[in-house]
């Protein structure tokens, strides 16, 4: 070959390496064009994911959530809690937020959080003990009450007419849906045979606040039930080691909750009570005898202690078929610590100072000294 023909085949060959190159160059720009591409949309789509996880859940939800907070909770714990209770999307960037704003110290307790609450409101109601919200307005229900009571209370705060409210508790459908969602606590034992009104007791007495202007009957039944249910938490595995039901707890714990006075000493209240099942004696406590006429008399007379109905403990031995009130915690406490006595009887002076007795001929003696 010539020098002429090498000449040729080298340019034909330099020719088709910058093809070569050119092709290459082409490949590469795509390639790189749809990796930036990709980590732009990748970028963009985390961007919106992370901007949405800081902001509110749903700014306009008025579902009041209750949310337990366990003692020694780590922020790990405590962020996977919120995400699992539906208060936050994503317990990572609720995790990596509090940790970049140095925030610490979070208090365990229990908690009514809504998903219209921001992270900051979050973290500070957290940090205080008490949630950082201001609400619209509270519902106070004391303890003693029964339904149609706290039926009164919520229309004197909402205008809400208490027939409604009792309509709704007392109603087949909202019951049955009621014990599907709390199985723990609400068992059929609330629909026996004698027992007037299922949900009757299991409305727990407490200040609840409320941030919605006008939120539904079923809202706050529900946060009423919510708070029983998380306050009997603590009791499931003693009332298992002895045997003994939620109904049976509420049932006893109502019955020191109307007999208790202001200088009433409940867990000597409940000893007398333990002490006359254990004689199989009838408990003959009063109140059960106004809840049994369905009436809110100041004084009980002798007839009244003749009326027919389950409910009424002087005509019935042991305890009554259900709760006759709402019981705070003090007297639920009652019920399962309550004093070691040989008491059998016991009454409130006019003063309301309770005096017990040993036999009856000491709890005569009792009524002549302070009753008459």
């Amino acid at each position: 070959m010539d020098n002429e023909s090498k000449k040729e085949v080298m340019l034909e060959r330099m020719k088709n390496k910058k093809k070569e190159v050119k092709v290459v160059r082409k490949i590469v720009f795509i390639i790189a064009l749809i990796i930036l591409l990709i980590g732009g949309i990748g970028g963009f789509i985390t961007y919106k994911y992370v901007k949405n996880a800081l902001e509110p859940l749903d700014p306009n939800s008025e579902e009041t959530i209750s949310v337990q907070i366990p003692i020694g909770s780590g922020l790990d714990s405590i962020s996977s809690i919120l995400e699992k209770s539906g208060i936050i999307k994503d317990a990572k960037i609720f995790k990596y937020y509090a940790k970049f704003n140095n925030e610490s110290n979070f208090q365990a307790g229990d908690y009514s959080l809504t998903k219209a609450m921001t992270l900051d409101e979050i973290i500070q109601s957290l940090k205080t003990g008490k949630v950082y919200r201001e609400p619209v307005f509270t519902l106070t229900v004391p303890e003693g009450l029964t339904l149609d009571q706290i039926g009164a209370v919520v229309e004197k705060k909402t205008g809400q007419p208490a027939d409604d409210f009792v309509k709704l508790v007392t109603s087949e459908e909202f019951v049955d849906r009621m014990i599907v969602k709390y199985p723990n606590l609400l068992t059929e034992e609330i629909k026996g045979e004698n027992v007037r009104y299922a949900l009757e007791g299991y409305l727990f007495p407490a200040t609840y606040p409320f941030y919605v202007e006008k939120p539904t009957l079923e809202e706050i039944v529900e946060t009423m039930i919510t708070a029983t249910d998380s306050t009997i938490a603590n009791y499931y595995e003693l009332l298992e080691v002895e045997g003994k039901s939620v109904h049976w707890l509420l049932t006893f714990a109502s019955l020191l909750e109307e007999e208790a006075t202001a200088k009433t000493d409940r867990e000597t209240i409940a000893s007398v009570f333990y002490n006359r099942l254990e004689a199989e004696m009838p408990l003959q406590t009063d109140p059960t005898v106004l809840y049994a006429l369905g009436s809110h008399k100041e004084r009980v007379l002798f007839e009244d202690l003749e009326v027919d109905n389950p409910y009424n403990t002087y005509q019935n031995q042991g305890l009554p078929p259900g709760p006759i009130a709402n019981a705070g915690k003090s007297s639920i406490d009652a019920v399962l610590d309550p004093a070691k006595t040989d008491y059998l009887y016991f009454l409130a002076d006019k003063t309301g100072q309770n005096h017990f007795s040993k036999s009856y001929e000491e709890h005569l003696q009792n009524v002549d000294k302070y009753l008459k």
